[in-house]
């Protein structure tokens, strides 16, 4: 058997109940949950239920203790899949706290999808903890979400932000949790650099010149979906003003592969803006990838890339950066949310920024100095957006002419210097103090676990609420800084 951190015999394993995406599917949340089951798996039994739309296998129970032993090397391991349309409903948990009879309950995404859990909390956790594996992509710190944080046991921040987060908005109240930083974590043995000792590596680069078309001094790469704030549309500006920089023969020389849908309702319709921005001028290389691919042939794509590219207003993390770092590229983003984390930014001690009250973010750039790896772009606007069940975030703009100019720095170095600056990031990423792994990940969201469970205490059945005034959720953090 091979072996994994904090082994456990199948027998004496907790057993977690994980509300999630389907662990098969490739979606962020499914990638993720997949990731912690198979890196916890010699430690803890999982029950998944498995969200999809409309899951065309609802109502079976599946077992891939199997596949999961193939794919982690734990031969006893012990996973149950339940297809659901949805995250699940208070009567299929307490189905299963009855049939499967499991020891804790994790989510992973946004809260708004568990209000029913929630709704239900005090009956659960009179019997089990719940973990909430949770982010949130941008301040004001979001006292719209005190209950959902109340109503959990162990909170996992995936950015630094987050953790800052849910110790603001819950308060005194914060002291009765157990609030841990656990980052997103990817397989590095899927994602890395390629270079001609890699024994696919011919095939590779068929592959390449399958996407690109042709040979070019530089290119970049996006990779996320056609979503409004994740500023598609400004980033091809970005790329057109950067190559405008250029003498056209340098111009013709460069690309933009995007891995995206070109039409999406929640985004735009990009090509129609390729054609606004660029005409039909054939010096403007924007190439479109729409085909869902493996994580081998994403790791090709992020290969064929010199760097990576992410304008988001508001991200909680930004899973594309990270696989990218993996892959041995630097990183152009925008500074907000959990992309600051990937771009290591130094405070006033020379450490790892934290954010707190005085500096809840670093989107004002009020520390410059970062990662070797990182080519930040600064908010020039930063305002306040929302909707009734999420009533204010900001909303963190940076200026397309402003990212141009961090693809024309990152495209004056020389191919050398561009290789040891993505290696510098993956070399952090996947080093202690980072730990962007999945196994890393896997050890944290143990040591957290096993801390919940030798500390947790039921809930009563009741509790005497002092009837006061209305709690006054004003942001107490600065929102100038």
């Amino acid at each position: 058997m091979k072996e994994k951190f904090s082994y456990v015999s199948p027998s004496e394993r907790k057993k977690i109940l994980l509300l999630a995406d389907d662990i098969r599917s490739h979606s962020g949340v499914g990638t993720v949950a997949r990731e912690i089951v198979f890196n916890t798996c010699q430690h803890f039994n999982w029950i998944n239920i498995g969200a999809t739309i409309q899951h065309p296998e609802q109502g079976k129970r599946i077992d891939i203790s199997q596949d999961t032993a193939n794919l982690s090397g734990v031969e006893d391991a012990q996973v149950i899949i339940y297809p659901w349309s949805g995250y699940g409903d208070a009567g299929l948990i307490r189905n299963l706290l009855v049939s499967e009879k499991p020891d804790a309950i994790f989510l992973i995404t946004d809260p708004r999808y568990f209000t029913w859990l929630f709704q239900i909390e005090n009956e659960v956790r009179r019997k089990i903890p719940i973990i909430y594996l949770n982010i949130w992509d941008d301040l004001p710190a979001p006292h719209y979400n005190k209950v959902y944080y109340e109503s959990c046991d162990l909170l996992l921040g995936i950015s630094k932000q987050t953790v800052f987060i849910n110790n603001e908005v819950l308060g005194d109240k914060a002291k009765d949790k157990l609030i841990k930083y656990v980052p997103h974590g990817l397989n590095h043995n899927m994602f890395f650099p390629i270079d001609e000792s890699y024994q696919k590596y011919k095939e590779f680069k068929m592959f390449k010149n399958r996407i690109l078309g042709k040979e070019f001094d530089f290119v970049v790469f996006f990779n996320s979906r056609n979503i409004r704030r994740k500023q598609i549309p400004d980033t091809i500006w970005a790329f057109k003003e950067f190559v405008d920089k250029l003498p056209e023969e340098k111009a013709k020389k460069v690309a933009f592969l995007l891995h995206t849908q070109k039409v999406d309702n929640n985004g735009t319709d990009l090509p129609t803006v390729v054609e606004m921005l660029c005409g039909n001028d054939p010096k403007y290389n924007i190439i479109f990838d729409e085909q869902n691919r493996s994580t081998e042939e994403m790791n090709w794509l992020y290969n064929c890339a010199d760097a990576q590219i992410q304008l988001t207003s508001n991200e909680g993390w930004g899973l594309s950066l990270t696989e990218a770092m993996l892959s041995g590229r630097p990183i152009i983003a925008n500074v907000t949310g959990g992309m600051q984390d990937q771009m290591r930014f130094t405070d006033e001690k020379g450490e790892w920024f934290i954010p707190n009250k005085e500096v809840p973010s670093n989107h004002r750039g009020t520390y410059q100095q970062h990662g070797e790896w990182a080519f930040p772009v600064y908010p020039t606007n930063i305002s306040i957006v929302g909707s009734p069940p999420t009533p204010y975030i900001f909303d963190d703009r940076c200026d397309p002419l402003d990212a141009a100019d961090r693809l024309y720095e990152v495209y004056n170095l020389s191919k050398e210097e561009r290789k040891a600056r993505g290696l510098a990031g993956r070399n952090w990423a996947t080093g202690e103090e980072a730990g962007f792994t999945a196994e890393k990940q896997g050890n944290r969201v143990i040591e957290a676990i096993d801390e919940l469970f030798n500390t947790w205490k039921p809930r009563p059945k009741f509790e005497l609420i002092k009837v006061e005034d209305k709690e006054i959720k004003q942001a107490k953090h600065k929102l100038v800084y």
